[in-house]
Order: C-alpha cells, then structure tokens, then sequence
C-alpha cells in the first residue's frame, strides 16, 4: 500500500515537472524570463559540491536545531502546566490567543532592531515562530486525558504529581510530537526567511539572496529546492519517530496509515 502510494506521488511530482517544463519552454512569453525545471535540478545536482552554499547548509540548520529545541524546553512544560491548572489556563488564554496569529515574519524587522547580535536574532525568531505549534498541542494533549484514568489513580491514593507523570504526561506525549514535527517545518521558514531579510554571512536565504543580486534565477530555484528536500526530510524523519514511539497512540484513534 505504502509503495503504491509511493508510486502514484513520484508519478505526480514527473507529471508536474513535465508539464512545467513545457509550460516554460513554449507557452511563457519571451518578456516573462523563467528557469526551466530541467534548469533548476541541474543546478541543484551541482550545489552539494558548492562549499559555499553547503556553509549555508550548514548554518541554517545548526540555527533551526537549536531554535527548535529551545521552543521545545520552554513550550511543553508551559503547555503542562496551563493544562494542569485550567484556572491558569482560562486567564492566560486571551494573550496565547492574540499573540498566536502574529504573522511570524511580520516580527523579523522587529528582531533586528531589538536584538543587535545576528545569530541571536534569528534564533529567537525561530523559537518565537515555533512554540506556538507545540505549546497549542501539548494543551490538546492534556485536554484529551482520560478523565476516568486520572479519577483511578486518585482513587488508590496517587497524589496530583504521580497522575500527572503517569498518566497526563504519557497520554499527552503524542500530541506534543506531532506538535514539534509541525514547528519542524515552521521554523525551517523562520529560519531561511530570517536570512533573507536580515542578510549575514552565511545561509540557506543569504546564499538566496545572494544569487538575486547576481539576477541568478536558477541559482535561486535550486537553493529553494534544497530547503524544501530538507523540510521534507525532517517531516518524514520526525514521522517516523511519531510511528515507532507512539504505534499504541495510532491504534487506539484507528489511524492504520
């Protein structure tokens, strides 16, 4: 099944780029200059030996590493915590909820101003983008315990701390996974779109950029390429992590796939 499902998707990424190509090479007017698909892969096959632009590589993900894991440490204990005190939570709910659709790359000449340093700057804004997915989760997650669960620890005398850690925490684990595998892809954003913005010497956006000064469109096609192969990477990486650590999760909702 996971084969076929292959097949139909590596069928339609083919469909896609031939059709492209047509498109650029006969029905794109001459005024409108555009790479062809053809174009942007051979150069993409030729930048894993760019030492330039595998700094860049290099840079991006070393700042969306750690990014992530800060909004990692400082989302999920917050989440456990509001979902733990529901008081808490109903009070501090209002602010989660004006903060949380503050377009992430909206704050990013804001981070300029206030952060000097060029590395911190850009790892704030990875974590500022990133902790919202995990932290709304990890919330889902300790909402979706079962009450009855909790009630039967309680009533063999277990005090709040010990449901918390066997119950509230392992029930809510899937859900904070599946919330760092989406901040996965959120901060791979930030992160190259940081470097667009703010510049520096070295990155994924910087290399991007770079190439549009030098009106290098193919050069910009095949970089964007790479950060989307490592986005895809991470997701699938990560969802495999999800598949192997939480299978009892997947059969207890019926998801099979």
């Amino acid at each position: 099944m996971t084969g076929a499902r292959m097949l139909r998707g590596a069928a339609g990424v083919a469909g896609f780029l031939v059709a492209a190509e047509l498109l650029v090479r006969f029905g794109l007017s001459e005024k409108f200059v555009f790479p062809a698909p053809s174009t942007v892969l051979n150069e993409a096959g030729r930048l894993p030996a760019d030492p330039q632009f595998l700094e860049g590589v290099a840079v991006t993900l070393s700042n969306w590493a750690l990014g992530l894991l800060i909004a990692t440490v400082v989302a999920v204990p917050l989440g456990v915590l509001l979902g733990a005190l529901p008081p808490v939570e109903r009070a501090v709910r209002p602010v989660l909820e004006f903060m949380r659709p503050i377009p992430s790359v909206a704050i990013i000449p804001l981070a300029i101003l206030l952060i000097p340093v060029d590395e911190l700057m850009k790892v704030s804004v990875i974590v500022y983008a990133s902790i919202w997915p995990i932290l709304i989760n990890t919330l889902y997650g300790m909402h979706d315990v079962d009450p009855l669960a909790k009630e039967t620890l309680r009533a063999f005398g277990f005090g709040p701390l010990a449901v918390l850690a066997k119950v509230s925490l392992p029930s809510s684990a899937p859900f904070v996974a599946t919330g760092v595998r989406i901040a996965a892809g959120v901060a791979l954003v930030l992160a190259v779109s940081a470097e667009l913005v703010a510049g520096g010497s070295a990155g994924i956006g910087v290399y991007v950029g770079v190439a549009g000064s030098g009106n290098r469109t193919d050069l910009m096609m095949a970089a964007t390429c790479w950060a989307s192969v490592l986005g895809v990477a991470a997701n699938l990486a990560l969802l495999a992590g999800e598949r192997r650590l939480f299978h009892w999760h997947r059969m207890r909702t019926g998801v099979t796939t």
